[in-house]
């Protein structure tokens, strides 16, 4: 689903709000501020970084967990904003992440020029891993795992 320009500017405007009021970056100064579009409402986040660097947590992310703790299991939409010169799409962990809430929704970025990029997230994200690469039981059928390891049946 695409999102109207009037939405859209609606989840920027809420990105680079969570951007400004809770974006917590003293390491990389990367601040960073998403909002996602769920059920027609809007669910923001801000970066929060931590001393050991894997511990932190993208602004995509805490939008996601926002939206998906309100109850929401689908995303049409998402915007991020940084202070950047050049808009900065999502990093690969929160592709993946936006891909389990909604495949085809509408990624915008803008930086903090206010120059706009927008993509759909398959384009960001080709090939993604989901939930029909799971099979049930342990591992996968007999042919997917022969696909993975690209051995022949025996």
């Amino acid at each position: 689903m695409s999102a109207s320009t009037e939405r859209v500017d609606e989840l920027l405007a809420a990105a680079r709000d969570a951007m400004e009021r809770g974006s917590y970056a003293p390491y990389s100064n990367f601040n960073v501020g998403a909002a996602v579009l769920a059920g027609g409402e809007v669910f923001a986040g801000a970066n929060i970084e931590n001393a050991s660097y894997p511990m932190s947590v993208c602004a995509e992310r805490n939008a996601v967990a926002a939206a998906v703790n309100a109850g929401k299991r689908s995303i049409d939409a998402v915007a991020v904003v940084t202070r950047a010169d050049e808009p900065t799409p999502p990093c690969g962990g929160c592709r993946q992440v936006l891909n389990e809430f909604g495949p085809d929704m509408t990624v915008t970025v803008e930086s903090g020029t206010g120059e706009r990029a927008v993509w759909r997230l398959t384009e960001i994200l080709p090939h993604a891993f989901g939930p029909s690469n799971l099979a049930r039981g342990s591992g996968g059928s007999r042919s997917e795992r022969e696909r993975a390891s690209g051995s022949p049946p025996a």
